[in-house]
């Protein structure tokens, strides 16, 4: 089991910048991958970027340039830089991490972005 608690959301305007937290705890030596992934009304929730065991990241187009995705080991904590920020960007984010030998999901509650002027 993997507990995720995010924070660091709200309301910034176009071309601001936020830092999305999300904290773990639980079977973290068993967890392949951690991201965040993003849902805007009336929208599927889509990928925005990952970061795995080894250390690699991958991004969603969108957000290539902008956001950059982080971890720090000694907290069990992995952070989304958002800058450059765009009213396209709003949603809820939500923290995810992954457990192959489960094949299991795991998330957070999720955190309000909202980018308007």
């Amino acid at each position: 089991q993997v507990q995720l608690v995010e924070s660091g959301g709200g309301l910034v305007q176009p071309g601001g910048s936020l830092r999305l937290s999300c904290a773990a705890s639980g079977s973290i030596p068993s967890i392949n991958r951690m991201g965040w992934y993003r849902q805007a009304p009336g929208k599927e929730r889509e990928s925005v970027a990952l970061i795995f065991r080894t250390g690699n990241t991958d991004y969603a187009d969108s957000v290539k340039g902008r956001f950059t995705i982080s971890r720090d080991n000694a907290k069990n904590t992995i952070y989304l830089q958002m800058n450059s920020l765009r009213p396209e960007d709003t949603a809820v984010y939500y923290c995810n991490a992954f457990i192959a030998s489960y094949f299991a999901n795991y998330w957070g509650q999720g955190t309000h972005v909202t980018v308007s002027s």
